[in-house]
Formats: C-alpha cells, structure tokens, sequence
C-alpha cells in the first residue's frame, strides 16, 4: 500500500534537520512505550501547562499535539530466545508521538547528532535514516545476537545498516542475559522510504506489517493538523 503525500519531500526535510541539529549544537520489557534517550523541544510546561512551541522545520507535522504510542510505531520479530523491536526516527513520524515519547525520541538523535553527521560523511551520503532496534532475551541463558543480521527491505532493495550507534553500555558484546537488553541506533541510506510499505528481517524472521500501520498513521498526522489548527485559532 502506497501513501501520497503533498508535503515538501520527507527525506530532505529530516536531513536539513539533522544537519541544523549539528551545525549548531556542534531492562524494560518489547510492550514498553518509553524509549531510552534531537530534540527541537516539544513542549513549555511554564505556568503549569504544556504549550507547543514554534516548530523550526516547515512542511512536517507540528509536535506536540500527537497521541500515538512508541508501541503503534514500532515492528517486531521472535526469533528462537530472542525478540527484537525496530522504531523509525523519521521526523515525519516521531512528531506523532506524545509529547514525552517524542522528546525522548528527539533527545536520543540530539545525543547522537556528531556520530550521525560522521557516519555520512564517511559514506559520502546525504540523507540518512534512522531506526532505534532493542535486542531482548526472552530465556534463562545467555542469549547472542548478531547486530548486522538486522535488514530493512523498502522500495525494491535490501538496505543493511551503513554503521550503528550503540545506545547501551555492551551492545557491542552482542550477548544478553537472562532478561538483558541491548539498544542500538541503526543508520541506513536515506533512500529508505518510510511513507512507503516495508519488511525488517532477523536472521529467518520476518515482519511486513508496516504497511498495515500506515493509515494509522496518516490518520494521526491529520489529527495532529487539525489540534495545532484548533490550537491556533483565536
């Protein structure tokens, strides 16, 4: 399923993001909706009340004013003793979350922002794609989990990863203990389109239900629309 879009181009808009961000900044179980530590901040709880503020990127959805939970935007895979969840970073859809998911979201990429511009310019690219994965042990034991195993199939291609940020201290041990988790920010090619339908895959596992998520998706960025508009009025 193909989603159109009359807004300026989504990768450009997050890529002109992330290059603002630099240039001027220089165990929890897979139900979670918190996530572990960009943020153009959401929020102003001044006088008790939260109030959106000016959003600095034209074209993207305001934040602010979403509802959705990390858990309505992530997919994920069970593979033997392990589980692995995958969240997108794009800004076009982190804008939909509640205002403290997408802070959280927002202050990861922000904490991140030297590694992320070093990755594409060592890879000579653009425009980048980011994914938050968490690998989760689901059985007594040691568990081991092979990072790279974590592909993206989107737009008639199979994207692996260009290099990941480790999030928690060990990932790059690549074992987890009885009920351990590893974070990592996975940066891939920004040709990777998340308006359009795609599968992650683990090793032998495989989930193609973004494509399902999408109208929800569209539904929320309307809605957002509509309470920042609301919002507006006198």
């Amino acid at each position: 399923m193909t989603i159109a879009h009359t807004a300026p181009d989504r990768r450009a808009l997050v890529v002109a993001s992330l290059v603002c961000t630099v240039a001027c900044a220089s165990s929890a179980p897979p139900a979670s909706t918190t996530a572990s530590p960009r943020a153009t901040a959401a929020t102003d709880t001044s006088a008790g009340a939260r109030r959106p503020v000016a959003d600095t990127v034209p074209g993207l959805p305001p934040p602010g004013f979403g509802t959705l939970r990390q858990d309505d935007i992530s997919l994920r895979l069970t593979i033997s003793n392990l589980q692995v969840r995958a969240t997108p970073l794009d800004e076009s859809i982190i804008r939909l979350l509640s205002p403290d998911s997408y802070r959280a979201l927002s202050e990861l990429k922000r904490s991140k922002s030297e590694a992320i511009a070093a990755v594409a310019r060592r890879n000579a690219v653009r425009e980048l794609s980011l994914w938050y994965v968490s690998f989760f042990a689901v059985e007594q034991g040691e568990t081991r989990f092979s990072p790279r195993e974590f592909i993206i199939t989107n737009v008639g291609r199979d994207f692996r990863p260009l290099d990941i940020l480790p999030i928690t201290p060990g990932f790059g041990e690549q074992r987890l203990r009885q009920n351990g988790r590893q974070d990592g920010l996975y940066v891939f090619d920004g040709q990777l389109d998340v308006q359009q339908p795609l599968t992650v895959s683990y090793e032998t596992a495989r989930n193609d239900s973004w494509g399902q998520m999408l109208p929800q998706i569209e539904r929320e960025r309307a809605l957002v629309k509509s309470r920042a508009a609301a919002r507006r009025a006198p």
